[in-house]
């Protein structure tokens, strides 16, 4: 929208002096059914502005938890550099809706017209599929961005112009009289020996969902069946997201009861926080970095939902492993999900794929098996990699982005993988880092939208290892942080506190002894790890 009194090409959006932002080039999306055209110039939207760190967040900065005080001191944004951009964004017009130094981030509001100047693109609406099935139209942008010159090195991403859906909801769900075997949570609990004494009191633990909601009565119903009190759920909005129950029974909601009911009733004493936000870019880094700096810290932020590596902007996936990085420097355990299309996570080149963010070096990465156990007394009689077919398998494999961290070196399957030749050739950070089941036929009973059914999927296993960590802090008296450096670690007799998985394949990966790209160390001993975390 023009200033009044003054003519287009003529505003100081305009005028400003800008360069080029890396990293911030968008290929066209391949699902576009419709185009309509220009998206409407006075329409106002919103979009995410991330800062650089005042200082590099090293590795060896993750052993021990920093206060948050200490962190935004450190490695948020610095003043000068937050009080530039807000003055730079101002004077072009944008209105500051919020700042936050911690997290480096400022979220803007403008017009189409106005926005896009500052960044030098354009929008266009269009109709795409979606990522549970059907259509959503939103708006598109190919190639790259720009921002002001002034800016040049101290913004380092820009999200939300285009809000095509950025991920889809790890699962797979089936009637409830067509699963061959199923559990709930709480005989799940028992399976995989989570420590006794520990019910999740005094923890927190951070439910990210990207649509759908829940209801207090399903929780209500679902919770009473399992002889267990409703436990204390509180719904997030972030950037416009809300709990928006019964609007999507076939997808989002699916997703949403599915982690509460986990978490719930496996950490029963924790208090959830489900942060529902817009599935965009933006929103989707805003409600991890709502979760992650929050007061009090959760224990542990599962995340359910990803798309392949290759689906992101490269400055989306730097931005995304830095607020992970920053989760656990503040003692926070992101779990997430490795994805429910096998090896090659769905993606139609014929080549294989991680998904992000399970393939960030700072989240636990939760690959799915399948399960056939006595929920009665525990035992396991199989557990095998999960795989259905190509559409219901669980993910698996190496990243192309991240290289291997420093606890995955050595290990005799990544000497077989690296990323692309070239200079920058080098091993492959290795997705899942851990497992537990996921086949929806021997999968979680939960309740949605009023109806009992099987859910399966990776997803399941994200909420599954977030409950586990609240118990394990619970009993540890201390916050986790990044676990894999402890997990990877034999000389800490982590081995036993894991069931190796190896039979089955999730595509070109197979199972092995020891870590592998299908289970990696395999499903829980809650108790033995315990055990491990309590030796460190």
């Amino acid at each position: 929208m023009t200033p009044s009194g003054s003519q287009p090409g003529s505003t100081p959006a305009a005028q400003e002096p800008t360069v080029a932002l890396p990293g911030s080039e968008r290929s066209a999306f391949l699902g576009i059914s419709a185009a309509h055209g220009p998206a409407d110039p006075s329409r106002p939207i919103e979009v995410t502005v991330v800062l650089r760190r005042q200082a590099d967040l090293p590795e060896e900065a993750l052993a021990a938890p920093m206060s948050r005080e200490e962190f935004a001191a450190a490695h948020g944004a610095s003043p000068a550099d937050l009080q530039l951009a807000v003055e730079t964004f101002t004077r072009l017009g944008a209105e500051v809706l919020a700042a936050d130094q911690p997290s480096r981030r400022i979220r803007l509001g403008g017009t189409v017209e106005l926005l896009s100047t500052i960044f030098g693109t354009s929008l266009d609406d269009v109709t795409s599929s979606g990522p549970h099935g059907g259509t959503v139209t939103h708006r598109h942008r190919t190639g790259g961005l720009r921002v002001p010159a002034v800016l040049d090195g101290v913004v380092t991403a820009v999200l939300g112009l285009d809000d095509r859906p950025q991920a889809r909801a790890q699962f797979r769900a089936i009637p409830l009289a067509s699963a061959g075997t199923s559990y709930t949570p709480p005989e799940l609990g028992k399976i995989y020996n989570f420590p006794q004494g520990t019910d999740g009191a005094g923890q927190q633990v951070a439910i990210i969902e990207l649509g759908g909601g829940y209801g207090q009565q399903d929780l209500d119903a679902y919770f009473s069946g399992l002889g267990l009190k409703t436990p204390a759920v509180k719904a997030v909005g972030v950037d416009g997201g809300a709990n928006q129950p019964g609007q999507d029974p076939g997808g989002a909601d699916g997703e949403v009861l599915l982690d509460v009911e986990v978490v719930g009733a496996l950490a029963p004493a924790a208090e959830l926080m489900v942060y529902f936000a817009p599935n965009t870019d933006a929103g989707f880094l805003d409600a991890i970095a709502a979760a992650s700096h929050a007061t009090p810290a959760p224990a542990a932020i599962s995340i359910s939902w990803g798309q392949s590596e290759d689906a992101w902007t490269a400055q989306a996936r730097t931005v995304f492993d830095q607020a992970l990085a920053d989760a656990a420097a503040l003692g926070v355990t992101v779990t997430a999900a490795a994805g429910d299309n096998g090896s090659t996570d769905g993606a139609g080149d014929g080549k294989d794929h991680a998904d992000f963010p399970a393939s960030s070096p700072h989240v636990l990465a939760c690959g799915g098996t399948r399960l056939d156990a006595d929920p009665g007394t525990g035992s396991v009689r199989a557990e095998t990699v999960w795989n259905d077919g190509p559409r219901s398998a669980t993910g698996g494999g190496y990243s192309d982005v991240f290289p291997a961290p420093a606890w995955q070196s050595g290990l005799a399957a990544h000497g077989r993988h690296r990323r692309p030749s070239g200079p920058a050739a080098r091993q492959g950070r290795g997705v899942p880092d851990v497992s537990a089941v996921a086949d929806p036929q021997t999968g979680y009973k939960v309740r949605v939208d009023g109806k009992d059914m099987v859910i399966g999927g990776t997803s399941a296993v994200a909420p599954l290892w977030a409950a586990l960590v609240a118990r394990l802090a619970q009993a540890s008296g201390r916050p986790l942080g990044l676990l894999q450096p402890l997990l990877y670690r034999p000389a800490a007799g982590s081995s036993a506190a894991f069931r190796d998985i190896t039979s089955g394949s999730n595509g070109t990966y197979q199972a092995a002894t020891g870590w592998d790209p299908c289970t990696g160390l395999g499903s829980p001993d809650g108790a033995a790890l315990l055990a491990v975390v309590r030796g460190q």
